[in-house]
């Protein structure tokens, strides 16, 4: 039985396939578009995961997207009569319930096939109950509580609830326009950051603060004594103007979701690319914190109300890394589940496994212990994309590979390192990476001025392997999506200076050899070489979505001052 899910008309496009529970292959459209964030119907992506599994439309059993235009009709209703939204807010919204509303002439539009040709059944799932299924369904744990929070979707911002075995049953919800995700991305535009996806410079930006504006932020959002949390909507426009978006084919763009009254309480916004100031860097921190007491009170409020050990989380406010590590330490909660693809793109997972269990009630089948869903490339594919650009290149076999590559690393240049199968949302988890030395204190700027040119305040990220992440960081539970921060222990900053933040601090990835070999064998042998078992792991990329093919990987590598690639069984040096 062949299950498609789509995320579409949101950021982070892409499709999912599944075969009896399994999951066969999973993308954003982003990655063949090269447009970050690419919004439209994920054409690309729904050819790519098909053609994995060997199979065209035809062959489908069910399709699924991750909008319900149907859910939530009285409170879309109430919402309208009490609020009378402007006529542009009101036309944006139709235009996309009515692509929605019709999967399958869509689909079969996009694909070029007959609709009478499809023998697939269509369904529509709700958002959050997609981001639900993609936290709990695929996590190593048959009974957990489940959040999943984001800006809005279906009318709905944040839901939350239990799973056991192949059923979710969602406990409740917290409506639009009254959504966390909206009050961060509101302030981090205020902030100079306007572009979709900025809010992950903001939390980078917060440990350069000190949470002075607390009590303003208390203001924009308030916190309920049952737990959950409503915003003072006059600081927001979101909820009468609406938050317009492009829905089309391209990079999303968000309209301004702040209010005068917000310029009122903090001042006139940054202009983007001027100078941050402290008192910048303060409100950023103060937003940080004002975010983590809302999630706090609604994650103890769940763990209370449920009693349960395990917390499964996705939305897009699930990939505040800086909140999902201070959850164990912190709640009573014993295990976590974070989706490698929190934010809308994991949704068409969520589609998938919400039709096959929640829908059809099958059996549990999978677990996913790691994010290597994309395409893959022979080494043939790949030794004619180095011929076709005229490079030198030794061909090795990979013990050899991993010690050349960890050697490249240890004396202080920059790796490109494509391997395998592509990664599966925002992080680059060692298929698709830029591997540098973490001991040198300058690599953060050598990095930034060959390949990256990142604001100066973004850290990088350490991988490490998962039997030495308690030698260097305050935690040790696994994190092999690099989705939580993990203190740095104090002895250890010094010797990795590179991945250490300004607050001490670290987004870590935790690298198992049992779900990554060859990323294992390249930690372990520059470990070997240096006595430091932890890389700088950044996404293959420059300012453009992290590279998929092979003729990505090459063009990055030479239009920037890389030093060496791997790629493959091929070891290419500059």
């Amino acid at each position: 039985m062949y299950i498609l899910g789509i995320n579409a008309y949101h950021g982070g496009a892409s499709a999912c396939l599944i075969a009896d529970g399994r999951l066969i292959a999973a993308a954003e459209e982003e990655r063949f578009t090269r447009v970050k964030y690419w919004a439209g119907f994920p054409i690309l992506a729904i050819e790519y995961v098909l053609s994995e599994a060997g199979i065209t439309a035809q062959d489908l059993d069910h399709i699924g997207i991750s909008i319900d235009p149907k859910a939530n009709l009285m409170q879309k209703a109430l919402f309208a009569f009490r609020n009378r939204p402007t006529l542009g807010f009101v036309r944006d919204r139709l235009s996309h319930s009515l692509k929605t509303g019709t999967l399958k002439t869509e689909f079969a539009e996009h694909l070029k096939v007959d609709p009478k040709s499809l023998k697939a059944q269509f369904h529509n799932v709700e958002h959050h109950r997609a981001h639900m299924a993609s936290a709990f369904f695929v996590a190593p744990f048959d009974n957990a509580a489940i959040l999943s929070v984001d800006g809005a979707g279906d009318f709905v911002t944040t839901m939350w609830g239990t799973g056991q075995d192949n059923k979710l049953d969602v406990m409740d919800e917290i409506p639009f326009p009254h959504s966390l995700g909206i009050f961060y991305t509101a302030v981090t535009q205020w902030l100079g950051f306007p572009k979709y996806g900025d809010e992950g410079k903001t939390m980078g930006l917060a440990p350069y603060g000190e949470p002075k504006f607390i009590d303003e932020m208390r203001r924009l959002v308030r916190i309920q004594g049952d737990g959950t949390f409503e915003l003072d909507l006059d600081y927001f426009v979101h909820h009468a103007e609406g938050a317009t978006m492009t829905w089309g084919g391209g990079e999303p763009s968000l309209g301004t979701l702040y209010s005068a009254k917000m310029v009122e309480l903090f001042g006139e916004p940054r202009e983007p690319r001027t100078e941050i100031s402290q008192r910048h860097m303060d409100i950023a921190a103060s937003m940080q914190v004002m975010l983590e007491e809302a999630e706090f009170a609604l994650v103890r409020k769940l763990q209370s109300e449920t009693g349960r050990k395990v917390l499964c989380m996705a939305g897009g406010v699930a990939l505040n890394s800086a909140f999902n590590g201070k959850v164990l330490p912190q709640t009573p909660f014993e295990d976590i589940f974070i989706h490698p693809a929190a934010g809308d793109a994991g949704t068409s997972l969520g589609v998938c496994y919400y039709i096959y269990h929640q829908i059809l009630e099958q059996p549990r089948a999978y677990v996913m212990h790691d994010a290597y869903t994309g395409p893959q490339f022979s080494n043939d594919a790949i030794q004619r994309v180095l011929e076709q650009q005229g490079l030198r290149y030794e061909c090795l076999d990979e013990p050899d590979l991993v010690q050349r590559a960890a050697g490249i690393v240890a004396q202080g240049d920059v790796l490109g390192w494509f391997q395998g199968r592509m990664e599966w949302g925002p992080r680059a988890l060692g298929n698709r990476s830029i591997i540098a030395n973490p001991r040198r204190d300058d690599m953060k700027d050598i990095l930034n001025a060959r390949i990256k040119h990142r604001e100066k305040f973004r850290p990088f990220a350490p991988s490490v392997l998962d039997e030495a992440t308690g030698d260097y960081f305050d935690q040790t539970y696994p994190d092999p999506f690099m989705l939580k921060v993990y203190g740095v222990l104090p002895e250890k900053q010094a010797e990795i200076p590179a991945v250490t933040h300004v607050d001490g601090t670290g987004r870590l990835q935790t690298v198992e050899q049992a779900h990554a070999p060859l990323y294992w064998s390249l930690i372990k042998a520059f470990g070997d070489l240096t006595g430091t078992p932890v890389v700088l792991n950044t996404s293959f990329n420059e300012n453009e979505p992290i590279v998929c093919k092979p003729e990505e990987a090459v063009d990055c590598f030479l239009r920037t001052r890389m030093d060496a690639l791997a790629i493959g069984n091929y070891l290419v040096v500059k």
